[in-house]
């Protein structure tokens, strides 16, 4: 016996009509219009309006920048002073002393270059942002964990730079965030 029954006068007594055949309407094809071949890619969709994630990351940036500006005045003013102390320096100072105060001086200058290093880094990104791509988010993301890492060496007084770095880390890291910056621009 073949499978459907081929009989030229119908179903055999008993059976029901159309019995073999299917008795819903053939489903749509995974493959689309396209029997066998594949189905057309699906466009993802990406954001036309800055995510609220990435819009506070952005922020934080600005706020980052602003709290280094605060920290390279008054490293400026502490080189201002350390350099004052050594011009001034009375016939009593011995060898160490001036040896620390250059040490001291160097190391001032190291700071204020780093803050200002960083200042500029913050500024640029949070200003790319609203157009930038995939390099902006990894900039982003290496800023956040440079900023972290630079925080802990310096922790009581570092402590808002590690929280405000690890949360723009946070944000930019984010499904959304990596949707931002992925999005096509014309």
């Amino acid at each position: 016996m073949s499978y459907p029954n081929q009989n030229p006068y119908g179903p055999p007594p008993g059976q029901q009509p159309g019995y073999g055949y299917p008795q819903q309407p053939p489903q749509p094809s995974p493959y689309g219009p396209y029997p066998g071949g594949p189905m057309p890619a699906m466009q993802p969709q990406y954001p036309t309006v800055m995510p609220g994630g990435v819009k506070a990351a952005r922020v934080m940036l600005f706020v980052l920048a602003g709290l280094n500006l605060i920290g390279l005045v008054l490293a400026v003013m502490g080189l201002g002073g350390v350099s004052k102390a050594s011009h001034n320096t009375s016939a009593y100072t011995t060898s160490d002393d001036i040896t620390a105060m250059n040490i001291g001086k160097g190391l001032l200058i190291a700071v204020i270059v780093v803050i200002v290093i960083f200042t500029v880094t913050a500024i640029t990104l949070a200003a790319q942002f609203a157009n930038g791509g995939s390099g902006v988010r990894t900039g982003t993301i290496v800023f956040g964990v440079g900023n972290i890492i630079l925080s802990l060496l310096t922790f009581p007084l570092g402590l808002v730079h590690t929280v405000l770095g690890i949360l723009v880390l946070v944000f930019v890291s984010k499904d959304e965030g990596n949707a931002w910056f992925s999005r096509p621009r014309y």
